[in-house]
């Protein structure tokens, strides 16, 4: 935004807008002016008796904006007596989204969407009146009418303040106000200052008040006068939001309540913050009564203190005088002395600080009072020193936000029965305590979605993971729904229950259901609306239901959003959710009755291939029962139980079955289309196939497993354990990965070891663990019958120590985990244990006062002295109750009482010092104890105290004088403090608060506050690199440590030189935060035995168990052994290994075929993902040779719009080329005409077309793994004349160099690097390799040795230095600019030479100067990812995910570049849009003439786009469909061809010239089938079905839907016209046929001959029945997926349809989880009598049958088996389709075939035209067009 200066100090609004000319505001309704009495000005009255009738709008204009930037938006208003009044601001944040603030007396309660939140406002009344008094006594406002003694109120709003707390967004500006009846107005006006009403400028001049100090008076013409004498208060009202005064139950604005001594507002939310005040004490500490009297100020003095102007200054210290205050000269020193009692403390409030912002709500009470805590600095009667005025500046605490939450180790909390899987099946989303953690699989990258205040006990998504829903613990129900991909709160919804238990989204998003427990305990079930949830809309109650009976898990049905099934102790239920209530049906259990069903899932089966009735659904119970139920009879189908293994030789264990016998409980239940995973409380997650006749796969965990769920794409299953383990199972390769291992129960303290980067937690579990601060990974597992409590690494060797509570201490050795040392010299519970700082000594304390000191430098750790009664007694100070100082001189404990602080030597524990705390406050009426004490390692003689009453004190080691004090630093006691090594800043934790500040207290705002953990924080800690903080208590937080940025050791931008060909990789090496290499910890690499030596019988019989298991930070993927493991080893002894037997194949899996590094897909969709397949190519087809083809590919339908840079253009040659799965399509736009070049057999990812127009490359990886294929053509020619294999993943980019003489090759994320070849024989020049993805590369336009590169690691500036025929490239690596923070680098374009564009994910376009290798200028481009960058002359193209088209002018950017501005974020020069154009896809490819006028784009919807800036015109010159092609079928007279897509789209297009010609779309179905009615041209009609049951029929004269029916309650699976098109026959996916009315649409017969199988092909032909005994002029079959062809002769007219034959084919058993190709039957179209019919069956093969003589006359053998089928009218031709992508076509009376491989993905459907010289093929979205010539 531009410089606002001008608004400084403040705006006056009526002022700025005029509005008394009404030309840039509005009045509407009655708005009239006169002259307030009270005020003595004019004033504005606004009066209806609806408010919203009658208002004051400013700006006139809402697409014009107010833009005031002031933090503090004031308004001068009164009420209207008994009326209502409402007031709205449009305020716009940083992110752009402008959002309505309203306050009113109308609104009850608070509410908040993500747009628009609405404040209650409680009006105040005149002072004494009964109005006030009640209020008063109410403890809180009245609601309602303004009361009649109503009085004029200066409202203050702190905007910046309300949008961060309750929406987390960051405040821009003031939009527009909208001032509506019923009030009266005086003005309003926004400022940075915090002005005070009822100061006057005199006043405020005495007080020191000052804009320079961020606060003052009111402006006098904003001000409300106040006679002589009288009081300001006494007369007007002020009330502030947020307000110090009391709260109403939810958010609301009022006046606050009067305290005593209540002081002006200046003074309680001053943002000025008072300097830190030292104190000198004239005697010892010892000399109690003394120092008592000196530190005493009498009451009577503080009555009567006036302010100073200008806060003292402390807290700096002579270098030789550390106790002493510095002082400015020796008569300073005098004067301050002699006007000692006129100094006075003043309190202000530190709100500068909460980072991690969670919705203001009840459960706030503990955490949000943070914010509002007063932290006074209080002096001590002595000299100081005054500040000079540069030191009274205004200063903050830097950075800000100074923690970064970076990585949580824990799951759980509340319910270990919650964790989902994205859709895309690369994260998994799981809570931990309050806080819901997102973590990458592969990376173990996190996320955090933070607003909760209490423990997540639930968690939902929709269908396609784009909502998240979340519920929390505590007695009133809480729970948000999130947009997952953003990351934000849409909503937060209450309802009047507790123990919120289970959360289920509906498929779509659009429905939500609850279950808790209601006031009276009984089980509440509630259904939200949350269909519009994403637009900001409100989210409704549709119902709710109270039940008695005990629910453990709901879900609403996939298939419905208005169904539901619940189960729990000795009930199972179907609800459905009509007319606003909620009804259920129970299941008949029978003598089941008394099981406790745990979890329930239904079938599983791909676009809903059976409709409700038919589908079962699964439940699981603590008795080990599995039950499969009937959802339509609403009855048990069958019943199982999972019963304990057999033992039985040797204790083998046998298979496992469902039999009778004590059974095993199952607690989660998991169901896909081709096995179920079941979790159980043995501690085993098992997969079963459907029929559960056997286990396929087992793996053995530590604990119950509580939770399991199938991956999307059915590949993985996650299991979560009550144990704390989280985890997932790679079903084809059977290997196992630990996601996360936790603490069952509170962190009660750590350790941290900063030469390995080990953590080491005791937990209230009995569990004490060792952490990699890398990886997060447990390395060791310590467990024991003794509580642990307290931990300690050794600071040199690799040893701990650990305390019990049964008072002994163990030290154990890591590297050989071995228990070096047990000692137990006292009884109580261990609450304190360190190590001396040179690691001489361990000491050590107890709950019963005892205190000892270790030999740390022997092994043993032989105790030296014990003393006894000199630690306070009570754990209430563990874990870290000892200090000890960085030079290992001193030891400070709190005790020998809680009043007393002991100072004692580190090396003999000789008592130097008692300073007793009690007495440092005089005027409290309770006695104050120390709790913490801590040592300075820069400041060696201060020592830090936290007290109960929540002071920090300052005090000298040496003589135990008082140096500085801090009160009320967190709302409850201080639990834990530390000080930096540099001795710069004080970490605190206090109740759930990590409070960050400044250590010498020299700012205005000293801390900054962070919250996150759910429950009180026992231990918080900086790592020994100072670049971290640790937190831990319900989990362990590990936060990034922001005020000392280390620079990195070497320079990003040095060169890195590579020689011929490519460069060795570097080998892999772990940097400490330091940058210094380390090795990686050693870890154990098999089962870790102890050594059995006398200590380590003491340690076993010390230790319930010792344990050690290990997570390889290196290797997450840990394999999982399909052996039976040795049954005389130790079940703990190798736990990270989990066991899978394998029923089905018994051999041992080779742990090469583990994904141990699968790389990890970069963040942006810039870089190219080939489309999943399932299908495989088939080598040995038989393709024609050259000129003898059958049939020619004649045209390809659509364009690839998974592609990346696919297309190409050459405006001077009109050559345009792009690909469409694996052919490349070049046309030429004068004439239509396409070429194809056909070479590849993969999804082809990039184009790239040489400046001459000469010669195309095109890549295309290769499949099975094996190496990309790049093959360059000829375009004149139409022949690929080289081949490349070079990258080992996908090819990501292609270019040209500017004079056609190098060609380069970009690899994709699993394989990054680069490769430079020779145009000329494409002969491989030189090649690097990277660490991290590359996404773009270029050529410099002009410098032919110049080049760069974008990746996840910034810019890689390349130079090209030919020496004969070698080439060398010298690269130099520079990283993004800090100002756009982490982001992948994804798009790059040069502007004349000196200048490279590059783009970001978040948006971002940088200017790099190409000389000095540094951005200069930053802009925001998008606000999204940008993909896409041209820029030509002075105009710059952008392209992203939004969907946007951007046309800059840059022209500006060479200016900013030579007067070398300093790189920042939309800085100095502004960039201007000269033109935008929203497309229908995000933007994937461009191509565009020398002035960027015109050029064409592709996008992912599968268009390419003609776009001309002159005239703002955009033309769609390819269209294809984005998703699967479901079927498509010509028109009868061939001038037409219809396609039906997955999307809902049906599209006609035009057979001549391939255009797409009408277009029909239905939002939110599937379109499955469509047919063509025989009518003629003008009357011809499409029919198509969709996938809720319905059949549209749209007519093509009038592009209009001309009939809609709905014959199915369930998907359409096929369609057709009967033969003289007055009926269509439609068969549902239950196997029912329609036959339905062509003129009024009424289903007049419904054939149930095939109900239960689905039904895959309807066709109808003309044919005399006679000859076949029955009436009838039409022959029409259907056939199944049982198996069965049916064929009917009908006569519609006379509504007689007869069946003709009946079909069944035979076929063996198949195997579990083996895919069946559909049933398909056509009749041949030269003689009707006979079937073709092609199916799963013994053989593969095309079977004809006769219905004349009733047998099969003729069997064609086939390869592979038949996906597809068509017949041709002429020359006996039919093609065939297989999932072997092979296009097969055949003459069936000799047999003779041609293969054909044009398509990339198996084919889905086929179609002859009705001439049969046209053929039309499909897999997946490509369409292609064939000429059929014959074979």
């Amino acid at each position: 935004m531009a410089f606002q200066g001008w608004q400084h100090p403040y705006v006056n609004i009526f002022k700025h807008v005029r509005v008394e000319d009404w030309k840039k505001s509005a009045k509407v309704g009655d708005v009239s002016s006169y002259t307030d009495k009270t005020l003595k000005c004019p004033v504005f009255r606004i009066k209806g008796p609806v408010p919203a009738n009658s208002y004051i709008l400013v700006p006139k204009n809402t697409n014009h904006s107010l833009g005031l930037t002031g933090r503090y938006f004031y308004l001068l208003f009164r009420p209207t007596p008994g009326k209502y009044f409402m007031v709205h601001l449009d305020v716009t944040a940083e992110e752009g989204q402008v959002i309505r603030i309203s306050f009113s007396n109308m609104f009850k309660e608070f509410k908040s969407t993500a747009t628009w939140l609405q404040f209650p406002f409680l009006c105040g009344a005149a002072k004494d009146s009964v109005y006030e008094c009640t209020s008063r006594t109410a403890k809180h406002g009245m609601v309602g009418r303004a009361p009649s003694s109503v009085r004029w109120t200066c409202l203050m709003m702190d905007l910046q303040f309300t949008l961060s707390v309750y929406l987390n967004r960051h405040y821009s500006h003031l939009k527009s106000i909208k001032l509506c009846a019923n009030m009266v107005v005086k003005n309003m006006f926004t400022s940075d200052l915090l002005l005070d009403p009822g100061v006057s400028f005199s006043e405020a001049k005495q007080m020191g008040l000052a804009s320079s100090r961020g606060t003052g008076p009111m402006p006098r013409e904003m001000s409300f006068p106040v006679p002589k004498g009288g009081s300001w208060s006494d007369r007007y009202d002020h009330i502030r939001f947020p307000s110090e005064g009391t709260k109403l139950p939810f958010d609301s604005i009022q006046k606050e309540n009067p305290k005593p001594g209540s002081r002006s507002a200046s003074n309680q939310i001053n943002p000025v913050r008072e300097e830190s005040h030292c104190v000198n004490l004239s005697k010892p500490v010892q000399d109690r009564v003394s120092l008592s009297h000196q530190i005493t100020i009498p009451k009577s003095l503080l009555k009567n203190q006036a302010e100073v102007p200008g806060s003292p200054e402390f807290g700096v210290f002579s270098s030789n005088q550390k106790d002493q205050l510095w002082h400015n000269d020796g008569q300073l020193q005098d004067s301050a002395h002699s006007s000692l009692h006129h100094v006075t403390s003043r309190r202000v409030t530190d709100d500068g600080g909460i980072h991690v912002y969670v919705h203001p709500e009840e459960e706030l009470s503990t955490q949000g009072e943070e914010s509002e805590e007063e932290v006074a600095f209080n002096p001590v009667p002595h000299p100081v020193s005054l500040p000079s005025s540069k030191e009274s500046k205004l200063q903050r605490l830097l950075r800000d936000p100074i923690l970064r939450l970076s990585r949580i180790i824990g799951f759980g909390g509340a319910t270990f029965k919650h964790a989902l899987w994205t859709k895309s099946g690369d994260a998994v989303v799981y809570p931990c305590h309050a806080i819901i953690v997102s973590m990458k699989i592969f990376s173990n990258k996190q996320r955090f979605f933070i607003g909760h205040t209490d423990k997540i006990s639930a968690l939902a998504f929709n269908g396609n993971t784009t909502l998240l829903a979340s519920a929390q613990t505590g007695n009133n129900g809480v729970v948000r729904i999130w947009n997952y991909i953003k990351g934000d709160c849409l909503t937060m919804l209450r309802i009047h229950a507790h123990s919120l238990s289970c959360l289920s989204f509906s498929y779509g998003g659009g429905i939500l259901c609850g279950v808790g427990k209601d006031g009276h305990n009984k089980t509440m079930v509630v259904v939200w609306n949350t269909m519009n949830v994403n637009g900001g809309e409100e989210v409704t109650v549709l119902a709710k239901a109270h039940t008695d009976v005990d629910i453990n898990t709901m879900k609403i049905a996939f298939f419905d959003d208005t169904r539901l099934v619940s189960c729990g102790r000795e009930n199972i239920r179907l609800w459905r959710v009509r007319n606003g209530t909620l009804r259920f049906c129970p299941v008949n259990l029978g003598e089941y009755h008394s099981v406790d069903f745990t979890d329930v899932a239904f079938e599983e089966l791909n676009s809903s291939d059976k409709y409700y009735d038919d589908r079962t659904l699964f439940a699981s119970s603590r008795s080990g029962h599995i039950f499969e139920i009937d959802y339509s009879r609403v009855a048990i189908k069958n019943v199982r139980r999972l019963l304990p293994a057999q033992q039985q030789h040797g204790e083998r264990r046998e298979k496992w079955t469902f039999n009778t016998g004590p059974g095993i409980a199952i607690n989660s239940i998991s169901v896909s289309s081709s096995f179920c995973a079941t979790g159980s409380e043995d501690g085993f997650l098992r997969l079963w196939p459907l029929d559960f006749s056997a286990v396929i796969l087992e793996a053995e965990h530590e604990g119950p497993v509580s939770k399991v769920l199938v991956s999307f794409d059915g590949l993985q299953v996650l299991a979560a354990t009550s144990s704390g383990n989280l985890g997932f199972l790679d079903v084809s390769s059977r290997g196992y990965n630990t996601l996360m291992r936790s603490h069952t129960d509170t962190v009660l303290g750590f350790s941290v070891d900063g030469i390995r980067r080990h953590l080491t937690t005791a937990s209230s579990d009995g569990t004490v663990r060792i952490w990699s601060m890398d990886s997060l990974h447990q390395l060791y597992d310590f467990v024991s019958e003794d509580m642990p409590c307290c931990v300690a690494f050794h600071p040199h060797e690799q040893t701990f120590s650990c305390g019990f509570s049964s008072g002994i201490i163990r030290v154990f050795d890591v590297s050989s985990a071995k228990l070096l040392a047990e000692h137990k010299p006292y009884r109580g519970e261990v609450i304190g244990l360190a190590f001396s700082s040179n690691g001489e000594f361990m000491y050590s304390a107890d709950s019963e006062g005892s205190l000892a000191i270790y030999n740390a430098s022997e092994e043993d750790h032989n105790v030296i002295r014990v003393t006894c009664n000199v630690v306070a007694r009570g754990t209430e100070r563990a874990p870290d109750a000892l200090a000890v100082s960085s030079d290992s001189c001193c030891l400070a404990f709190v005790g020998p009482s809680e009043y007393i602080v002991t100072i004692a030597d580190a090396r003999s524990l000789d008592e130097l010092l008692h300073i007793d705390v009690s007495i440092l406050n005089v005027e409290s009426s309770q006695l104050d104890s120390a709790l913490k004490v801590c040592f300075s390692p820069t400041w060696t003689e201060h020592l830090l105290i936290a007290t109960s009453a929540n002071k920090i004190l300052w005090l000298s080691t040496k003589t135990g004088r008082l140096l500085r004090e801090v009160s009320k630093v967190h709302k409850q006691g201080c639990s834990s403090l530390a000080v930096s090594e540099d001795g710069q800043y004080l970490l605190t934790a206090g109740h759930n608060a990590v409070k960050v500040w400044d250590y010498h207290m020299q700012h205005h705002i000293n801390s900054q506050m962070f919250i996150g953990h759910s429950q009180p924080i026992r231990m918080v800690s900086f790592t020994p690199d100072q670049l971290g903080v640790i937190s831990v208590g319900d989990a362990i937080f590990l936060w990034d440590f922001l005020a000392n940025p280390i620079e990195s050791l070497t320079d990003s931008s040095s060169p890195l030189k590579v020689s011929h060909i490519s460069a060795p990789k570097a080998d892999s090496e772990v940097h400490l935060s330091n940058g210094m290499p380390r090795q990686t910890a050693p870890l154990p690499s098999s089962q870790l035995q102890l050594h059995h030596s006398t200590t380590d019988q003491a340690a076993h019989r010390g230790l319930g168990s010792l344990s050690f298991n290990e997570d390889s930070p290196a290797n997450p993927t840990v394999p999982v052994h399909a052996v039976s493991p040795d049954p005389t080893s130790d079940p703990r002894s190798s736990v990270s290994f989990l066991k899978v037997t394998d029923l089905e194949n018994s051999s041992p899996l080779n742990a090469q075929h583990m994904n141990q590094n699968k790389p990890v897909r970069p963040d942006c969709y810039r870089h190219f993902i080939p489309r999943l397949k399932t299908s495989s190519l088939d080598q040995s087809a038989a393709t024609p040779q050259p000129g003898e083809e059958g049939m020619k590919l004649k045209a390809v339908i659509g364009y690839n719009g998974n592609g990346r840079g696919n297309m190409v253009w050459s405006p001077d040659q009109g050559l345009f080329a792009y690909s469409c799965g694996c052919v490349v399509v070049v046309e030429y736009l004068h004439t239509g005409s396409q070429r194809h070049l056909r070479g590849h057999s993969q999804e082809i990812s990039c184009l790239a077309l040489s400046n001459d127009a000469r010669t195309l490359a095109s890549a295309a990886s290769d499949g099975n793994n094996s190496r990309s294929l790049i093959l360059i053509w000829d375009i004149q020619n139409v022949k690929c004349c080289s081949t490349i294999s070079y990258h080992k993943g996908a090819v990501q980019s292609l270019a040209f160099s500017r004079d056609d003489l190098l060609f380069l090759s970009i690899g994709d994320f699993s394989d990054p690097g680069l490769a430079l070849w020779s145009s000329t024989n494409f002969q491989l020049l030189s090649s690097i390799s990277v660490c991290g993805s590359i996404h773009d590369a270029a050529f410099s336009p002009s410098a032919s040795s110049q080049m760069a590169c974008v990746g996840s690691q910034g810019v890689y500036f390349c130079l090209i230095h030919s020496r004969g025929p070698n080439v060398d490239l010298k690269v130099q690596k520079v990283t993004a600019p800090a100002e756009v923070g982490d982001v992948e680098l994804t798009a790059l374009c040069y502007h004349m030479d000196s200048v490279l564009f590059t783009s970001t994910n978040k948006g971002h376009v940088c200017a790099w100067d190409v000389k000095t290798l540094s951005c200069f200028m930053i802009w925001e481009a998008a606000k999204g990812d940008i993909g896409v960058l041209l820029c030509r002359g002075n105009r710059l193209l952008t392209g992203s995910d939004t969907h946007w088209l951007r046309l800059w002018e840059v022209d500006a950017v060479q200016s900013s570049k030579s007067k070398g501005n300093v790189c920042s974020v939309d800085g100095g020069t502004k960039v201007v849009v000269e033109q935008e154009m929203k497309l229908d896809g995000t933007v994937v490819s461009a191509a565009f003439d020398n002035s960027l006028e015109m050029g064409i784009i592709g996008t992912t919807a599968g268009t390419l786009w003609y776009i001309n800036w002159s005239d703002n015109s955009s033309i769609r010159l390819v269209s294809g469909h984005r998703t699967k092609v479901n079927d498509v079928v010509f028109s009868f007279d061939e001038s037409h061809f219809v396609t039906c897509s997955e999307d809902g789209s049906v599209r006609v297009w035009s057979t001549s010239s391939y255009e797409l010609v009408v277009q029909f779309q239905v939002l939110h179905q599937a379109c499955s089938c469509v047919c063509w009615s025989p009518s003629s041209k003008d009357s011809a009609c499409v029919a198509a079905g969709y996938s809720d049951g319905t059949v549209r029929i749209f007519r093509l004269a009038s592009t209009e839907m001309e009939m809609k029916l709905h014959p199915h309650q369930v998907a359409v699976s096929a369609i057709q016209y009967s033969s003289n098109g007055h009926m269509i026959l439609s068969a549902g996916e239950n196997g029912l046929v329609a036959v339905s009315s062509q003129l009024n649409g009424a289903t007049l017969r419904v054939i149930r001959d095939h109900k239960g199988a689905t039904v895959s092909t309807i066709q109808c032909v003309n044919e005399q029945c006679k000859k076949f005994g029955l009436e009838g002029s039409e022959l029409w079959l259907a056939a199944s997926a049982d198996r069965r062809v049916s064929v009917w002769a009908a006569d519609w007219s006379k509504e007689k349809c007869d069946l003709l034959d009946w079909l069944s084919f035979p076929a063996p058993a198949r195997s579990a989880g083996d895919t069946l190709p559909p049933s398909l039957a056509a009749f041949c179209p030269a003689d009707h009598s006979l079937v073709v019919y092609s199916g799963y069956g013994a053989e593969k093969e095309l079977t004809f049958y006769s219905l004349v003589s009733k047998q099969i006359i003729k069997k064609i053998a086939l390869p592979h088996w038949a996906t597809c089928m068509s017949l041709s009218s002429k020359k006996q031709l039919l093609a065939v389709g297989s999932k072997e992508r092979v296009l097969k076509l055949i003459q069936s009376s000799s047999g003779r075939f041609q293969d054909f491989l044009l398509h990339s993905d198996s084919l889905q459907t086929c179609h002859f035209s009705p001439s049969g010289a046209l053929l039309l093929s499909v897999a997946h979205n490509e369409v292609l067009l064939w000429e059929v010539q014959g074979l």
